[in-house]
């Protein structure tokens, strides 16, 4: 749920505010106070860093992670060392039952009005009451692709698509766990919430077998390969349809027609937290209207923030208009925004408990080995 081609950017863009900070030390931290800030690599825009410190006077010391079974066992053994995390739904909800979360000060975050309505209710499946985390991103993860190289008269809409031999070598493949292994479920019509064993085994065999068509398994630049054209198809989130489609327009996204996974990313502040008042500062000052709408120009994810919303035709009036089809048109794009037929289709990750974790774990092991 990352973007790839701007982490030289992110990383550019920190070497200069992080010289900035020496040359002006003292004028960024007035408070002596600081917040550690744990995300998803290059999930926000590193100037909102900036932005944060010279509004709060607090220090933000921020740090990153590939993926959320990367983020588990920092939290659970060194959870002290981080205050605010960003994660998926099913480990937001994994984290909260094991007591690794603390519950928001609403007080602190009056910014959560700024939050739309049914995104919240979204988030009720794994943080009841919303009481331990608010989103940040939220997507459906389907398969993008060129239309002018899958070959003429080709109809994408299906996860079977990514095991036809036609397209050997040309497959690109998300390189985690419960998103794979849900490729492999969803490709039978089984939940990608599923502990039934016999399930888990079928979609354990069938990623096998795809093995030898898949170009890559990465997590990270899934969209440029299709975009650069070294891969026909790649399973990626539609958020990242919007740049896509500017840099190509050939390349189309579709939620498969067996379903799909549908991702909240959210803000939590950990048990273990020194600075839980900052921790929440920083989640209010994410839910603004300034960092809404600069996050949204910097990923192209769905930010669930009415200003986004309600402003997202003219925030993305420097696109390509031919690509999109002109001004108006993105409110009624149901690859940015899902129709209810294609969302009912899909599915939420939930956490299964310490057996699940085992299950999934093992079959995991045993495919990567295979």
């Amino acid at each position: 749920m990352k973007k790839f081609s701007k982490i030289v950017e992110f990383g550019l863009i920190c070497f200069v505010c992080m010289g900035m900070s020496l040359l002006l030390t003292g004028c960024g931290n007035k408070t002596g106070e600081t917040v550690s800030v744990y995300c998803f690599g290059d999930y926000i825009d590193p100037l909102l860093i900036r932005d944060f410190e010279k509004e709060t006077g607090i220090k933000v010391v921020y740090s990153t992670f590939d993926t959320n079974e990367e983020l588990y066992p920092v939290i659970k053994n060194n959870g002290a060392d981080y205050d605010v995390i960003c994660a998926s739904d099913y480990m937001i909800e994994k984290l909260r039952e094991e007591g690794y979360l603390a519950e928001l000060d609403k007080t602190l975050i009056p910014n959560l009005k700024n939050i739309l309505p049914n995104y919240m209710e979204k988030a009720e499946s794994y943080d009841p009451g919303g009481k331990f985390s608010v989103p940040h991103t939220w997507g459906t993860m389907g398969i993008m692709y060129n239309r002018k190289t899958i070959g003429k008269g080709e109809k994408i809409d299906s996860w079977n698509d990514l095991w036809k031999k036609k397209y050997r070598g040309k497959i690109v493949m998300p390189d985690s766990m419960r998103d794979t292994i849900g490729i492999g479920l969803k490709k039978n019509d089984y939940s990608i919430n599923t502990v039934d064993v016999h399930q888990l085994l079928a979609a354990q065999y069938d990623l096998k077998e795809q093995k030898p068509y898949v170009y890559k398994y990465v997590n990270d630049s899934a969209r440029d390969l299709i975009i650069g054209e070294s891969a026909d198809l790649a399973v990626v989130w539609n958020g990242e349809y919007l740049y896509s489609k500017v840099e190509k327009k050939d390349v189309e996204f579709v939620v498969p027609k067996e379903g799909s996974e549908e991702f909240i990313d959210a803000w939590a502040i950990t048990a273990k937290g020194k600075n839980k008042e900052n921790a929440n500062k920083w989640i209010n000052f994410m839910l603004s209207k300034k960092a809404a709408i600069t996050n949204f120009n910097y990923l192209t994810y769905t930010i669930p923030n009415k200003f986004v919303y309600d402003n997202i035709d003219e925030l993305v009036k420097n696109f390509d208009e031919q690509a999109y089809g002109g001004k108006g048109i993105i409110k009624e794009n149901k690859i940015v925004f899902p129709s209810d037929d294609v969302l009912k289709r899909c599915e939420i990750l939930r956490n299964l408990g310490p057996e699940g974790d085992d299950l999934y774990t093992d079959i995991w092991k045993k495919f990567k080995a295979s």
